[in-house]
């Protein structure tokens, strides 16, 4: 009974913190998203770009090693797919559009925006935060993801290039 006593003892002497309800809102700075779950939907942006590159590059690397392969195949149906009058759009959206958006949603997860008045006289001074929280698979994501948009964008350069030449 004895540390029941104790416990409500320090129950009553406890002190409520004090909000000033217009400062509050200054203070609390909410995420666009939840990081955990937008580094989850990340990863399934970028699976589909990056088993692309993948099957590209071995295809390239067991080409020359083997002759033909599980990736020759892959390779093949990728060039199929391109063919395919109603399909020929479904590729920049998968291999440019989905990484992007994966950069979007892991960038929004991470920062953080906070506009407040600052000074001595707030009326006029106003201060612009940004945050970044440091969370190593949005990050992680985001610079994968800018990665696959670079590949596709010198891609599409070289190839530009080399067919007018």
């Amino acid at each position: 009974m004895k540390d029941k006593d104790e416990f409500l003892k320090q129950m009553e002497n406890l002190q409520v913190p004090d909000i000033d309800p217009p400062k509050h809102p200054e203070m609390v700075k909410m995420a666009i998203m939840n990081a955990e779950r937008s580094a989850a939907l990340g990863v399934w942006l970028i699976v589909v770009p990056c088993y692309f590159l993948f099957c590209v590059f071995m295809y390239y690397f067991s080409h020359l090693r083997i002759g033909t392969s599980w990736f020759a195949a892959m390779f093949k149906l990728m060039e199929g797919l391109e063919k395919t009058p109603g399909i020929s759009f479904l590729g920049p959206i998968v291999l440019v559009v989905l990484p992007i958006v994966c950069i979007i949603i892991n960038a929004l997860a991470i920062t953080h925006v906070r506009v407040q008045k600052s000074g001595v006289d707030q009326s006029k001074a106003r201060e612009f935060s940004i945050t970044l929280k440091l969370k190593l698979w949005n990050i992680l994501l985001i610079l994968i993801s800018l990665a696959i948009v670079f590949i596709f964008i010198a891609y599409v350069v070289a190839e530009n290039i080399s067919v007018r030449s």
